[in-house]
C-alpha cells in the first residue's frame, strides 16, 4: 500500500518505513466535483469582517475582529478598522457571528454499534458528519476496520470525500479474551512489537490498547511505538493508570472512567469488577487522587475527555438533537432512544464525579484533550456529539474560552502539530469554524455553525449534515 499524505503525520521525525506528513494546505482545486457541492467559500483571498473572534489559546474573546487569509493560511488579524478591504479579496460579513478555531478531537471513530458486539464501519457518512461539526483534524480513538480507515483518510487528503484530517490509530492493543471479536489478542511482547510495526508500515499513526492487555505486553507495544515516532493511548482496565503512565502510554482515554487504581484487592494483570462505586467513594481532596493525577501530570499524561458517551446513561439529560436522531438509521433509532438514562440516578452522580475528577487533573496542570466515542449506545452521532462536547466542557467548570482551547489547540500539540492547526493564529492554516451568536453568553450557541472552514476552504455545515440523513449505522 503506498504511503499516505496526511497532514495530521506527527511533526517529528518517524523513521523511513513510516508515512510522510504533508503540511501543504488543501486548495479548491485539487477536490473533486462532488467535494464541490458543499463549498461556500472557495477565494484564495478573502476576510472574514467583523467577527466574534475566540482563538482556541485560552485569551478572553474579542469582538470586532477582522481575519485575512490567504492561499489557505491566516495572513492578518485585527480590527476591521485596521485590515479594512484588501484589493480583489473576497468579503464575508461576520456581523453576529463568532469565529472558532477547527476542531481537533481525538476520541472518533468511523465505526457505530449496530448490537451483538457487532460493529459497522461508517465510512460514508462519518466524514461529512464529523466535518459538518466542525472538525477539521480527528484521531480515530481505535480501529477495527483500519484498512478501510487508511482509505478513507487517504481520500480525504485527495480531495475525493468531505472530512477531517486523519490521524488512523491501528487495530486495538488487546490482549486475551477481549469481547469484541474483530479485535486482535495480544499474548507476548514479540506479537506487540510485531502488531506495531506491521500496522506502522501500513500507514498508521497511533495506537490504543484496550481492557485486558498486560504490562508486559503494553510495554512492549510502547517502547516499539516510540521508536518509531508514534503515540499510543489507552483505555484500560486490566493496567491501572499509575502503572500506564510508567509504562511511557501518552494518553488515556475517559478521563477517569476507565481507572482502576482505586479498586480494592486489584490483582495484577487482571480487570476487577465493582470499579463504579469506587469513583463515588473516593475523596478527591485525599492523596489516593491527588497523587495519582500528580503522577499522570509529572509523566506528560494526557487525559481525554469523553463525557459525551458518559452522560447518555443519566437521568435527566437532554437527548440528541432532532437532526442527531435523523441522522440514525430508523430501524436503528428506537433502540437507541430507549438506551437512554437506563443508568438513573447512580449514573448521574458517576457524571458529576467524572466531571469533578477531569476538572481536578485540568486545575493541576494535566494536558486535557477531547473526543465524543461514537461506540457506545448510538446516541452519539458524530458532528452533533462534537459540538455537544464543547458543552459539557462547560458545564464541567471550564470558561467557553478554555474548553475551546480543550478542543482545539490542547488537541494541536498532543498531535505535535501546534504550530500549524489548533488557534486561529497569523501563519497558521485556516482552520476555523463561524457558528451563529456567542457562546460565551448562551452555549447553544455551538450547535448553530454554519460555515467550517478547512485549509481556508468553507464548507456548508447544514449541507453537509443534510447529505447522510437517515444513513448513520449502516454506511
Amino acid at each position: 500500500m503506498p504511503p499516505l499524505s496526511r497532514s495530521v503525520a506527527f511533526a517529528t521525525l518517524l523513521t523511513a518505513a513510516a508515512p510522510t506528513a504533508s503540511l501543504d494546505a488543501q486548495a479548491f482545486e485539487t477536490l473533486s466535483e462532488a467535494v464541490r457541492s458543499y463549498v461556500t467559500v472557495s477565494a484564495p483571498h478573502f476576510v472574514v469582517r467583523d467577527v466574534t473572534l475566540i482563538d482556541g489559546t485560552g485569551a478572553p474573546g474579542r469582538t470586532g475582529v477582522s481575519v485575512e487569509v490567504r492561499e489557505g493560511r491566516i495572513a492578518r488579524i485585527g480590527t476591521a478598522a485596521s485590515i479594512g478591504t484588501p484589493g480583489g479579496a473576497e468579503i464575508i460579513d461576520g456581523a453576529g457571528q463568532t469565529m472558532l478555531p477547527g476542531l481537533v478531537m481525538l476520541h472518533e471513530h468511523l465505526f457505530y454499534p449496530s448490537g451483538e458486539a457487532r460493529y459497522n464501519t461508517n465510512e460514508i457518512s462519518f466524514p461529512p458528519l464529523y466535518l459538518a461539526g466542525g472538525v477539521t483534524t480527528m484521531r480515530t480513538g481505535g480501529s477495527v476496520d483500519t484498512y478501510t480507515d487508511l482509505r478513507v483518510a487517504q481520500h480525504v487528503e485527495e480531495g475525493r470525500v468531505p472530512g477531517p484530517h486523519m490521524d488512523v490509530t491501528g487495530p486495538y492493543l488487546e490482549g486475551f479474551g477481549g469481547f469484541v471479536r474483530a479485535m486482535p489478542q495480544l499474548r507476548t511482547p514479540e506479537q506487540a512489537r510485531q502488531h506495531v510495526d506491521f500496522w506502522i508500515d501500513q500507514g498508521v499513526t497511533s495506537f490504543k490498547a484496550y481492557n485486558l492487555i498486560s504490562r508486559e505486553v503494553l510495554g512492549a507495544a510502547i517502547e516499539r511505538a516510540h521508536e518509531r515516532g508514534v503515540k499510543v493511548t489507552g483505555h484500560l482496565c486490566s493496567i491501572t493508570y499509575r502503572e500506564a503512565a510508567d509504562l511511557g502510554i501518552d494518553n488515556l482515554e475517559h478521563g477517569f472512567f476507565a481507572a482502576t487504581d482505586w479498586v480494592e484487592g486489584k490483582e495484577p494483570d487482571r480487570c476487577p469488577r465493582g470499579a463504579t462505586q469506587t469513583y463515588l467513594d473516593l475523596d478527591l481532596d485525599s492523596p489516593a487522587f491527588t497523587d495519582v493525577v500528580a503522577h499522570l501530570v509529572d509523566r506528560g499524561v494526557a487525559l481525554t475527555s469523553t463525557l459525551t458517551v458518559v452522560e447518555r446513561r443519566a437521568d435527566g439529560r437532554p437527548p440528541p438533537p432532532e437532526g442527531a436522531q435523523a441522522a440514525m438509521l430508523p430501524q436503528l433509532n428506537a433502540r437507541v432512544m430507549a438506551g437512554l438514562g437506563r443508568g438513573g440516578a447512580t449514573a448521574a452522580e458517576l457524571l458529576t464525579r467524572y466531571m469533578e475528577m477531569e476538572k481536578a487533573f485540568y486545575d493541576a496542570g494535566g494536558l486535557l484533550v477531547v473526543g465524543t466515542d461514537p461506540t457506545g449506545g448510538g446516541d452519539v452521532v458524530p458532528g452533533y456529539a462534537n459540538q455537544r462536547a464543547l458543552q459539557l466542557l462547560v458545564e464541567m467548570g471550564l470558561t467557553v474560552e478554555q474548553a475551546v482551547e480543550v478542543a482545539t489547540l490542547n488537541g494541536a500539540r498532543y498531535l505535535d502539530r501546534a504550530d500549524e492547526i489548533g488557534s486561529v493564529e497569523v501563519g497558521k492554516r485556516a482552520d476555523f469554524v463561524l457558528l451563529g451568536g456567542d457562546p460565551r453568553s448562551d452555549v447553544e450557541s455551538f450547535r448553530a455553525m454554519t460555515t467550517v472552514f478547512k485549509d481556508g476552504v468553507g464548507y456548508d455545515s447544514a449541507a453537509l449534515f443534510e447529505s447522510v440523513k437517515g444513513w448513520v449505522g449502516v454506511r
